[in-house]
């Protein structure tokens, strides 16, 4: 199974805008996501998505970065420019945002092995949700998943809904790497916004909607995201302890 590793960086998040070029202990958030993304095994090519020089012009120090448009709405999109410019050759391709940089190469490993299954289409990931006060954080997604580890729903809001309060759900948290075969993810990029996409604001239910095959592998690790500057100081922290 051939796959590369495309990871989507923006400069203007209104959130935090620069936010791949944050320090933290000394190397850029994005060069440390390169890193992790580059310890996995077997990849055929690894880039940096971008729409912004001053990315490229960093990311080129120790890496390769591919031009984009400013346009697309998602990484999806992104993703998908990137690999078609890029001259890799690959069965799978696998996203990985340019904020998670504490992930562990053996996620993607996992993502990518999912596809051993010929019906899988997309794969990502869940973890166990361990904080009671996570379970009705909007902010957190949670998703269910069938007996094959197919995805049948992911939700900001409590799924299952223990309705009798006589049983003891386990809830699961999205982390949200993605893979996809690549007639598939230039399928997916061609897709309108779905009814479900559009009300609960993830992109992921549109390929649901659509009749797509998400298998979910489960991962004991779940790395400190960096949405915010107050994400950033917590990033510093992690990595301290």
């Amino acid at each position: 199974m051939k796959f590369c590793i495309i990871i989507p960086a923006r400069y203007a998040s209104t959130r935090f805008p620069g936010k791949p070029l944050a320090d933290i202990g000394g190397i850029s958030m994005i060069q440390r996501v390169w890193e992790a993304a580059s310890a996995s095994t077997n990849h055929s090519g690894i880039a940096v998505a971008t729409d912004d020089e001053r990315i490229a012009s960093h990311v080129g120090a120790f890496g390769t970065a591919i031009m984009t448009s400013s346009l697309h709405p998602s990484g999806t999109d992104r993703c998908m420019e990137a690999y078609e410019k890029s001259g890799f050759d690959a069965d799978v391709i696998v996203n990985i945002q340019g904020d998670e940089p504490f992930i562990k190469p053996e996620q993607i490993n996992a993502l990518v092995a999912m596809f051993e299954n010929p019906q899988v289409q997309i794969a990502t990931l869940k973890k166990k949700i361990t904080a009671e006060e996570d379970i009705d954080n909007p902010n957190v997604v949670k998703v269910v998943t069938a007996l094959d580890d197919k995805a049948l729903y992911f939700s900001r809001s409590r799924i299952p809904y223990n309705r009798e309060n006589d049983n003891d759900p386990q809830y699961y948290r999205h982390i949200g790497m993605y893979a996809y075969r690549t007639s598939v993810l230039k399928e997916i990029t061609q897709l309108p916004p779905s009814s479900l996409e559009l009300t609960e604001k993830l992109e992921q239910l549109r390929w649901l909607e659509n009749g797509y095959y998400i298998a979910v592998a489960e991962t004991q690790w779940q790395s400190p995201a960096v949405d915010t500057p107050d994400d950033l100081e917590k990033a510093r922290l992690f990595l301290a302890k």
